[in-house]
């Protein structure tokens, strides 16, 4: 079992002619992923020069055509949420929006869109999600993966291929690992993806990877005290970070004193979280938790 993503999904790549989606895309069909088709406008009834895939003016146009499951969008940040929205608005099930830089208003706009419509988005500003020796959408390097028995929730790009790894060396392997977006207004939660693999009778075990800034996290934690029935281990990035002080992502900045990585962790461990103390004890802790 996997969540949201798995061997059988149809994926279309918006923003495919270009060099990153390009690149990604080839990458995604090497691990087994379906990429059926991509959009660019204006390059409608060319081929992309990866496996000679149609491309399309638009998804409306491209389900003429091909069943679409899913999206993943590589374009630039002025003309990412118009991306999105094209997507919500043709209901693609899933869409993955890997671009970074997105203004902060633009992406409430697609919130408010996404909130009345059928759709799950990841990202923006995200690696994308995998599911192990099946399927990816984004970035995240499929070598690392084996499939196993823990799912993987970070906010952290890099810091998703770092658990990745340490799961994967301590036996455990993963079913689906999902990287969220570290900007102030992304697609979906925490708890969101939190419900997916509660559903998921293959995941024994959660990794939750936060950071400094926002509340994310503290929700989080509440609602995994009250609903989830699996162990969860968690690693909360930026701890030594000022208050005030942006690292690295849009969302990674202190304001107030629930938002700082100490308030976190103690929110976390006060509701039965098990947290480790650096990214090189997420493995071992989630070994000892689940075997």
């Amino acid at each position: 079992m996997s969540i949201l993503l798995n061997k059988n999904t149809n994926i279309l790549v918006q923003g495919i002619t270009g060099s990153e989606g390009s690149f990604h895309a080839e990458q995604m069909m090497e691990y087994g992923s379906k990429v059926v088709c991509g959009v660019t406008p204006g390059k409608g009834g060319h081929t992309a020069t990866i496996k000679k895939l149609p491309v399309f003016n638009s998804i409306d146009e491209a389900k003429k055509e091909f069943q679409i499951d899913a999206t993943v969008i590589f374009v630039p940040p002025r003309f990412a949420a118009k991306a999105i929205i094209e997507a919500i608005e043709a209901r693609v099930e899933l869409i993955v929006c890997i671009s970074e830089g997105i203004p902060a208003r633009d992406m409430v706009t697609v919130k408010n869109m996404l909130d009345k419509s059928s759709s799950t988005l990841i990202g923006p500003n995200c690696p994308g999600l995998i599911t192990a020796e099946e399927s990816k959408i984004g970035i995240t390097p499929g070598f690392i993966c084996k499939k196993g028995s823990v799912g993987i929730l970070s906010r952290s790009g890099t810091l998703t291929y770092e658990a990745i790894d340490q799961v994967v060396n301590v036996g455990l392997g993963i079913t689906t690992a999902v990287g969220i977006g570290g900007d102030p207004v992304i697609g979906s939660s925490m708890i969101d993806i939190l419900k997916h693999f509660q559903n998921d009778d293959d995941t024994k075990g959660i990794v939750m990877i936060g950071e400094i800034g926002g509340n994310m996290e503290n929700d989080a934690a509440r609602w995994v005290k009250e609903n989830l029935s699996k162990p969860v281990v968690s690693f909360i990035a930026g701890q030594t970070a000022p208050k005030g002080k942006r690292m690295g992502h849009a969302g990674a900045i202190i304001s107030e004193g629930s938002e700082t990585a100490e308030a976190k962790i103690k929110i976390l461990k006060e509701c039965g979280i098990s947290v480790a103390n650096t990214v090189s004890e997420i493995g071992v802790t989630m070994k000892t938790l689940i075997g």
